[in-house]
Parts: C-alpha cells; sequence; structure tokens
C-alpha cells in the first residue's frame, strides 16, 4: 500500500527511525560471524551492547509514531482504525512468516516469532491502547506492566526448580514458551523474542506514546526537548538502579532494560529534535530520511538480498566471504573488514530506498 509522507512528519523522528533502520542492517549482517567488533554484537546474557539497544529504540519510534498518527484521530469513529491496524499488524506478521520460512520453507523448523512478529504484535496492542485511553493510564500500564514482570520473573519458582531463576532456558519466561509457544525456539529451548517478554515490550512502546504526546503538548519546541532529555536521563539511572536487583538484560526483555533503553531513546529523540526541527542542522538527514520512509520495506529487501550474498556459493564460497578475505589480502584486520562488508550492505539496501522516495514511493506494511 502506497502512502505520501505527510507534511507534518517531524524531520527529527524520520532521521531516528532511518538510522536505527541502517544500525539493525548493519549489526545483523556482518561480513563474517568468526569476526565481529564487540559493541556490533548482542550481550550474550546479561549487560548493554550498542546492538542491544537497537530494537527497543524502534520500538520506542513506533510508539512516537502511534501518538503522532492517531491522536487527532482518536476522538473520531474508531472502527475504521481498528480495521486498518489489525490489517497492518497481520501484514508485517505475515511478513516475518515469511521471512522465517526462507530459503527452504521447510515448515517443520518454522519459528513464529522474530521481530518483525514482535513489531506488529506490539502495534497491534500498543494502537489500540492509545485509542482508548488518556496518557495518565498508559504510564500507569506500563508501571504495572514492568513490576508485575519483575516480581513474576524473580518470585515464581520455575517449575521444576522450585525457585526463580534468570538463567538461560531455566527462567520462566523459557517455561511459559516451552509449554505455550508453538514450532522451534531461536535458542533450542528459550526465544528472545517469546510470549511472557513481550509484555514489557509493550511497555517500551508505550513510553514512545508517551514522548508522542509530550511533542504534541502545547509546550515550546525548547522545552519539549528538555522534558525529552531530562526524563531520559531519568529512565537510565532508573533503569540503572533497578538493574540492580533485575539485571538489565534484552534476551528476557527485563524491566531495568526496558527503563535504561526508553531513557536513552528519549535522550537522544530529545537531542536529535533539537538539533533538527529547532536549530533546523539538517545536514546528513538526506540519507536517514530516506532509509526510514521505507523503513520496515528496507529491513524485509535486506533479509532477501542476504539470501544470494550469504548462500549462493561461487567457487566454493559465499559473496560475502570472498569480500572478507579480499581485504584481509589487502591489509584489513579481519573485524574491520567484516565491519567494511556490513556497511557496504547497508548502501546496497540504501539504493532501492532511494529508488522508492524518489518516485514517492512510500511502502506502509
Amino acid at each position: 500500500m502506497n502512502q505520501p509522507l505527510s507534511d507534518s512528519r517531524l524531520i527529527s523522528l524520520d532521521t531516528m527511525r532511518g538510522y536505527t533502520i541502517a544500525a539493525m542492517i548493519l549489526v545483523n549482517f556482518p561480513g563474517s560471524d568468526l569476526y565481529i567488533y564487540a559493541p556490533l554484537q548482542h550481550s550474550q546474557w546479561n549487560g548493554l551492547s550498542f546492538t542491544d539497544l537497537i530494537a527497543p529504540t524502534f520500538l520506542f519510534i513506533v510508539g512516537v509514531s502511534i501518538a503522532l498518527a492517531y491522536s487527532k484521530k482518536k476522538d473520531g469513529p474508531k472502527r475504521p482504525l481498528y480495521r486498518k491496524i489489525i490489517i497492518r499488524s497481520v501484514k508485517i506478521f505475515a511478513v516475518g512468516m515469511f521471512l522465517n520460512l526462507l530459503p527452504d520453507f521447510d515448515f517443520s523448523e518454522l519459528r513464529y516469532t522474530g521481530t518483525l512478529h514482535r513489531i506488529a504484535i506490539v502495534f497491534l496492542a500498543s494502537a489500540f491502547l492509545f485509542l482508548n485511553s488518556h496518557w495518565k493510564q498508559q504510564a500507569f500500564l506500563a508501571l504495572f506492566i514492568l513490576v508485575a514482570y519483575h516480581m513474576a520473573m524473580n518470585m515464581i519458582p520455575t517449575p521444576g526448580y522450585n525457585r526463580a531463576m534468570l538463567d538461560p532456558g531455566v527462567n520462566l519466561a523459557a517455561w511459559v514458551d516451552q509449554q505455550l509457544l508453538p514450532g522451534t525456539m531461536w535458542q533450542g529451548n528459550w526465544d528472545p523474542e517469546g510470549i511472557l517478554s513481550t509484555f514489557p515490550s509493550i511497555a517500551t512502546c508505550i513510553t514512545g506514546m508517551l514522548a508522542g504526546r509530550m511533542l504534541l503538548s502545547s509546550n515550546s519546541p525548547n522545552r519539549v526537548a528538555n522534558w525529552l532529555m531530562s526524563l531520559g536521563f531519568v529512565g537510565l539511572a532508573t533503569g540503572y538502579f533497578w538493574g540492580l536487583g533485575f539485571p538489565v538484560n534484552e534476551n528476557l526483555w527485563t524491566s531495568s532494560f526496558v527503563m535504561v533503553t526508553s531513557g536513552f531513546a528519549s535522550l537522544l529523540l530529545g537531542a536529535v529534535y533539537f538539533l533538527v526541527d529547532i536549530l533546523k542542522r539538517q545536514k546528513g538527514t538526506g540519507p536517514a530520511v530516506i532509509m526510514g520512509a521505507n523503513a520496515i520495506a528496507v529491513y524485509v529487501l535486506a533479509d532477501i538480498w542476504a539470501l544470494v550474498l550469504y548462500l549462493l556459493p561461487i567457487e566454493g564460497k559465499t559473496l560475502n566471504m570472498h569480500f572478507v578475505n579480499w581485504a584481509i589480502t589487502i591489509g584489513f584486520d579481519p573485524p574491520f573488514a567484516s565491519f567494511c562488508y556490513a556497511l557496504a550492505f547497508v548502501i546496497i539496501n540504501y539504493i532501492p530506498a532511494y529508488l522508492l522516495y524518489k518516485k514517492k514511493i512510500f511502502v506502509k506494511l
């Protein structure tokens, strides 16, 4: 479905969305899994890397976008909006399922979870919530989710172990997935995008909705930027101290992880909003706006391009390995060679995004 961009869109938000998608592609497609800089890898369990910030930042942006898109519509007829929201969520989820089936279409190994699946579910729940609640109710629900999740994960014993645990595969979230989640799980007996951890990811989106409401408020732009950055700092501090009892962990999407990453996203949005939309310092925003205009479409195209570059053998090696080996032979360190490939892959995916943008085609899944 093609839809032109609205003139009222914030350049800062599109910039942030575009760079987030570019970062997502960068970390998902290194030249070699053997050579990756530490910040470009997910934390193995507890902790926070640059890569761990990307998915929650995108969900935060989804929340901001919901607020901007539906604020003027929430007092009107809701049935047409419900229909559009459901259809969009189903399409995003279906595309995620399609990508999970590639390249072999082996339904016996099908995974029912993933990045797009979570985006679809979170968007559906958050959009319905936004249309039927006040911002204070949204904030209360987010807090309730985070506190309830903390208590469940830390106080309810994992069945079969008689104590609450937060270790991989033996925590309550993993047990729920083992009982209820169909198909294959990403890590065998647990999945980072599983059922229980989806609830705090909705809280992440709600924090974005609250930030979006702030952008729409009657406060001066400078005050809005100050509030976004100040509350971002509060979120970071709260997440840090919460993490002392419930560690920051992307795989479990812990409550502390929500606060730290939402704080970071709010701080970043406030800074970008101040620079780009208030001071009008827009140099360097063009490529990001182009990527952000068709963000999910670009993400899907990257997965499809990867089939050729990572699976098609030429003279016994795939194209990504040919690139990395060539870069190493001319003197690049292996991690830098792998990084250069990932950067080149981002540029490759920028080309169709640019062509779509130039033709004013905006694919809205």
